[in-house]
């Protein structure tokens, strides 16, 4: 049975999006620091919201479809762990220590997300079923996202992303002003336009986001390769980002092996994309293999493992260094 794009999920899903886009111009108009109470509000409305979305599919198209959707929203919303975690060293190697320009830097950014996201979901799910071999392809990218997690937390190597090769492409453009003017991306100093690094953080941002997505975009395939759930699933996990970042930046030091959970989950999804072409074949010979895992396992498995991983972090916290 095949999801499609039903006209009433295409209408509730602009609906959210237009409410997320009155949210961010409209109710964040103050020139304020966001605090961690207020992150964490807002972190719960947009997982209120997407649990409502969820239970919306459940009603519509049944519990498969609405477990398919959690799967993948559960398993972007994990994913973007790792990813805030170079944004925060994005926002220190440009020097912006401002909670507000924070907030309007990454809205810039997911802006630029959400629109990049449907490009790669389209291009992703119409390459899925042309042939095994691009099904075993994802797989490997996902695995190998999960091995690069791993290597990644074992390496404290700081980047200077203010050197980075964007920087200097964005300096073609515009000449860049290396001091900050309030929260503008272009100042004007004796008549001239120059970019300020707020404009070349919204840049930086915005392209590591799109390397991102060539992990996120086969991950979330892997649960599901219904177009409109992967999108909306991830979807959903972007409009949350922001006030995510905010949390995490306190709630980080704590989770210490949620990374390693957020590992696991993505060799289970890489197995999962390799097994697929094969598995009638093998159900046939040996009727042990099932010929497909199913979504309700499969969103047991990821919400379970990264349970694990957040129940982990707080029985067995890595030991602080002593000073020397």
């Amino acid at each position: 049975m095949q999801l499609g794009f039903p006209i009433i999920d295409v209408v509730v899903l602009v609906g959210i999006l237009a409410l997320s886009i009155g949210i961010d111009f409209f109710g964040h108009k103050e020139n304020k620091e966001i605090g961690i109470k207020s992150a964490l509000l807002w972190s719960v409305f947009w997982i209120a919201l997407a649990l409502g979305y969820y239970a919306f599919i459940w009603v519509e198209h049944g519990k498969e479809f609405a477990a398919l959707f959690l799967s993948g929203y559960v398993l972007e919303k994990s994913l973007s762990v790792d990813n805030l975690m170079v944004f925060m060293a994005i926002f220190a190697s440009f020097g912006i220590k401002s909670t507000h320009l924070q907030h309007k830097i990454l809205l810039w950014g997911i802006a630029g997300a959400i629109v990049f996201r449907g490009i790669f979901v389209a291009a992703g799910t119409a390459l899925f079923n042309l042939h095994w071999s691009v099904q075993v392809l994802f797989g490997l990218i996902v695995a190998w996202s999960a091995v690069a997690i791993i290597k990644g937390g074992d390496e404290e190597e700081d980047i200077d992303y203010s050197k980075h090769w964007a920087v200097r492409l964005v300096g073609k453009v515009l000449p860049v002003h290396n001091a900050l003017d309030g929260e503008k991306f272009i100042t004007i100093k004796n008549g001239i336009k120059y970019a300020t690094p707020a404009l070349l953080c919204v840049f930086v941002i915005e392209l590591t986001d799109i390397v991102f997505s060539f992990d996120s975009v086969p991950a979330v395939i892997g649960v599901t390769q219904e177009p409109l759930l992967v999108y909306s699933a991830m979807l959903m996990a972007v409009l949350g980002l922001r006030a995510l970042f905010f949390v995490l930046s306190v709630a980080v030091k704590y989770l210490v092996h949620l990374e390693k959970a957020v590992a696991v989950v993505l060799v289970f999804v890489g197995a999962k994309l390799m097994y697929h072409p094969f598995g009638e074949t093998l159900h046939a010979k040996w009727s042990f293999f099932p010929h497909d895992i199913s979504p309700n396992v499969s969103l047991m498995i990821v919400l379970g493992t990264l349970a694990l991983g957040v129940i982990a972090s707080f029985i067995f916290p890595e030991k602080e260094e002593a000073a020397v």
